[in-house]
């Protein structure tokens, strides 16, 4: 339920309705904006009497929220979540780049992409140090060595880190080492993993799962907000389909549907969706003009030899020349890189 005070409501008249609210056993949120303030009710809203409320002079409108997410609920926050890492701003008009390596493979290969990709104009640095791979007997990643790599390489840019966690016993090193903390798309729904990262104070991106309603991501977003950790970016890399021959199928259509559902900021991966490296120029470009907030891209110096999703990994020179386009894209969609 969403409750709507008039503008220029006296502080004294809403705070004797958030006293009231309490009262009633209803977890209550403050939403403020420049020209208006909202009480978010979370729980059982039961005993709350939309007519006794209108009864009150501040209060302009009663809402019921249809939706089972609460907090991720545009109607909960009107203005987009603008999550800001490092100086950096991902949503609100902001169009992030997150570029690297789809796994850290050696200190050499993470510091010259770190340094490529820098220079192109990306402003994070994405790098998986644990990888969840189909196959046991493919490479899993350099686990705690790659967090370290991903370290120096942030020393020597000074690009913010993003990477993977795929258990709760690596949440603290990742909150130590870590600007962004990644949960992939097998773990949409590791439930206990999304509270864990929920209790924290670190900025979170959240990738769609494989075969995901856009309804079931914005539930695991709300595990995550529920906990107190309001900095959710969402991420779109593809659902699973008929269609055999890209790795996935790229769901455009969910950029603009969710951002006129939810305020938060959604990027998408174009590698992941495409798992072709030429069709991530095409989608990356195809993801700012559709609205998006961002994009993740896979970036390896050299792919042939890739220890990892070499086959939809850009080489230096190529994400150089997408920077390019999408600088001038930016410019018509209004949108700042």
């Amino acid at each position: 339920m969403i409750i709507v005070m008039k503008p220029k409501t006296k502080q004294e008249e809403i705070e004797k309705i958030r006293v009231r609210l309490s009262q009633l056993g209803c977890e209550v949120r403050d939403i403020k904006g420049l020209n208006y303030h909202i009480f978010g009710l979370i729980g059982n809203t039961n005993l709350v009497d939309p007519d006794r409320l209108l009864a009150n002079e501040g209060v302009e409108k009663v809402i019921h929220v249809q939706e089972p997410y609460k907090i991720a609920n545009r109607l909960f926050h009107p203005e987009d979540t603008i999550v800001e890492v490092a100086g950096r701003k991902i949503g609100g008009g902001n169009f992030a780049v997150i570029a690297g390596p789809c796994s850290v493979e050696s200190e050499e290969q993470i510091a010259c992409v770190a340094e490529a990709v820098k220079a192109a104009g990306a402003g994070f640095l994405r790098g998986g140090a644990f990888k969840p791979r189909t196959s046991p007997y493919s490479f899993q990643g350099l686990r705690e060595d790659g967090l370290e790599l991903l370290k120096l390489a942030r020393q020597k840019t000074g690009l913010p880190v993003v990477s993977e966690l795929m258990s709760v016993e690596h949440l603290p090193r990742f909150i130590e080492d870590v600007d962004i903390i990644q949960i992939g798309a097998r773990n949409m729904q590791n439930y206990e993993l999304l509270k864990a990262v929920g209790k924290t104070n670190k900025p979170v991106i959240l990738k769609r799962g494989l075969s995901s309603t856009i309804e079931e991501l914005l539930l695991a977003a709300e595990y995550i907000l529920a906990q107190g950790n309001n900095q959710v970016i969402l991420c779109e890399r593809g659902i699973r389909t008929f269609e055999k021959y890209t790795r996935n199928t790229l769901d455009l259509s969910a950029i603009p549907v969710i951002k006129k559902l939810s305020h938060l900021p959604v990027i998408v991966d174009p590698s992941h969706a495409g798992g072709i490296w030429w069709l991530v120029e095409p989608l990356a470009k195809a993801a700012l003009v559709v609205g998006a907030d961002g994009i993740m891209i896979e970036v390896h110096n050299d792919p042939v030899n890739a220890k990892c999703d070499g086959q939809q990994s850009l080489k230096p020179e190529r994400f150089a020349s997408l920077m390019d386009s999408l600088k001038e894209l930016a410019k018509i969609e209004h949108k700042n890189i």
